[in-house]
């Protein structure tokens, strides 16, 4: 039985986008996922990776100023809408409490969160948290950059209706791990 937290490395952003559209792929309608880490983890790059694969079409960019958008998923899907939220700029708890997340989700639409250990106390106890962490090694880049090398440490955690999910996790999560010779689950 694996235990949270999952243990991802990954290598680059494009490897990033593969494990976030993995992970997609275990969502129903309601789930929220939070999204943490420091300017240029690759919160971005995650959120673009899980949305491409819920089929979301067109450029999917951090709301840093808009906070929240909204984007149509591919139709026959069980989430039909992706509410994509950046609580950066926000005063307080009470300024993402008025964002209504939880809420947003009820609607056949999941939510990813960045700067998500902002937004924790107002969604709520199920949520996926993915901390992105840059190691000691890595330069932050483009999200855009493809191409990079940079080692990632990305640790995932479930609570709520994630709680009991953390093998289904780590065997979606394998194949982003084989890259870097990492074990989902490991010790880091």
């Amino acid at each position: 039985m694996t235990d949270w937290p999952v243990i991802v490395m990954v290598d680059s952003p494009s490897a990033t986008k593969d494990l976030a559209g993995r992970l997609s792929g275990l969502c129903e309608s309601g789930d929220v996922i939070l999204l943490i880490g420091d300017l240029g983890a690759g919160k971005t790059a995650f959120a673009q990776g899980f949305a491409a694969a819920l089929g979301v079409e067109g450029a999917v960019t951090s709301p840093t100023f808009a906070l929240v958008r909204q984007y149509r998923c591919a139709e026959g899907r069980a989430v039909e809408t992706l509410i994509h939220a950046d609580v950066y700029r926000t005063g307080s708890l009470g300024e993402v409490a008025e964002l209504a997340l939880a809420e947003l989700v009820e609607e056949r639409a999941v939510a990813l969160i960045e700067w998500g250990e902002l937004a924790a106390a107002a969604v709520g106890d199920d949520v996926l948290e993915v901390t992105l962490e840059l190691t000691d090694t890595a330069e932050p880049a483009d999200a855009t950059d493809v191409g990079s090398t940079e080692q990632r440490r990305i640790t995932i955690s479930g609570r709520g209706r994630w709680s009991g999910r953390a093998a289904e996790v780590a065997s979606v999560s394998a194949p982003a791990a084989a890259a870097v010779g990492a074990e989902p689950g490991a010790p880091s």
